[in-house]
């Protein structure tokens, strides 16, 4: 009998994520290197700044099956837990939020309404500001890149690699870049 519920309960623990990542009360996974703020983004910025690491704001939703896939199997991967724990503040947002969110432009609003004015519609939705951020701009209008949906360990290893290496202003293409760094050879 003893062994029975040994291997009931091997098989139960199995069957679980390895990686599970803690929700928080709005539905949303909370992993250790995300940062709880006021959402108020040129602070957020100048803390980032202020700890040598790029603003990442990810906006995600209750339920999105995308969003559990980079959080259960994309994020914990090693290289990608530690890209973004050694170079990324990462600030999280709820697409459905009522949570109030200060843009760089001093425009203050629920985290639903100021998704909507950043023109996000999918999630998760990355979106990765630059260092300094010129006056009366949001954060949109800001952002180096803004990645929407959940892509694979490669290239969201290579994503941030990118970001943090300011690839974007060398003028190659992220998906030329991409291609390089994972097969070695040019893309489409």
């Amino acid at each position: 009998m003893k062994r029975l519920f040994a291997a009931l309960a091997l098989a139960a623990s199995l069957a679980l994520p390895a990686s599970a990542v803690e929700l928080g009360d709005d539905g949303l996974h909370k992993p250790t290197w995300l940062r709880d703020t006021f959402k108020d983004l040129s602070e957020d910025l100048a803390e980032a700044n202020a700890e040598g690491k790029r603003l990442l704001v990810i906006v995600e939703q209750r339920g999105c099956i995308y969003c559990t896939k980079m959080h259960e199997e994309i994020f914990p991967e090693p290289e990608i837990d530690a890209l973004i724990r050694e170079n990324y503040f990462v600030v999280q947002m709820n697409l459905f939020g009522d949570v109030e969110v200060t843009d760089f432009d001093g425009t203050a609003m629920p985290e639903k309404d100021m998704a909507t004015r950043w023109g996000v519609v999918f999630t998760p939705t990355m979106i990765f500001l630059p260092e300094e951020v010129a006056e009366g701009q949001s954060a949109a209008q800001a952002a180096v890149v803004s990645m929407p949906g959940a892509f694979g360990k490669q290239t969201t290893a290579a994503l941030l690699t990118w970001v943090k290496d300011h690839g974007y202003e060398s003028g190659e293409h992220f998906q030329k870049y991409l291609a390089e760094r994972v097969t070695g050879g040019a893309s489409n």
